[in-house]
């Protein structure tokens, strides 16, 4: 092995929810899943583009996002963000931005799931570094 692999662990009240959201909704399968004294203390599920996404249950040393979110935002590129964010939102997510075309080439969207994590679902973007600097500058400059 070379260098770490890095793999997000998400604190969640009700981590078979969690599970289930993620599972609807991201198309992740759970590979394992370890629970003490009823609570889930770790869950692993693979994501069908590779990676793993762990899930476990908030307790007094790990707790779970605030209302409205914590500072981390998991970014999830994806052929069709509106399918996306079509399925986290009927399965209880809040939209917190629609799915738009973004002036740096992407079309991208965000949601808050049902468990307090901000997602953002988008197309990889399409522009040079560069292109990307230059649109963000004129978009600061008419906000």
């Amino acid at each position: 092995m070379s260098g770490p692999l890095v793999t997000p662990k998400l604190v969640v009240r009700s981590a078979d929810d969690a599970i289930e959201f993620y599972r609807a909704v991201l198309g992740a399968r759970p590979r394992s899943r370890y629970a003490m004294g009823g609570a889930v203390v770790l869950a692993a599920l693979d994501l069908p583009r590779g990676g793993q996404l762990q899930v476990k249950e908030a307790d007094d040393t790990d707790p779970a996002p605030p209302e409205g979110g914590g500072g981390v935002v998991l970014d999830v590129l994806t052929e069709d963000p509106d399918a996306v964010m079509g399925l986290a939102l009927d399965h209880g997510a809040v939209k917190v931005f629609p799915v738009a075309d973004q002036p740096y080439g992407a079309r991208q969207g965000r949601f808050r799931d049902p468990f307090g994590h901000q997602w953002i679902v988008g197309t990889p973007v399409a522009m040079t570094d560069d292109e990307v600097q230059a649109a963000l500058d004129a978009w600061s400059r008419h906000t």
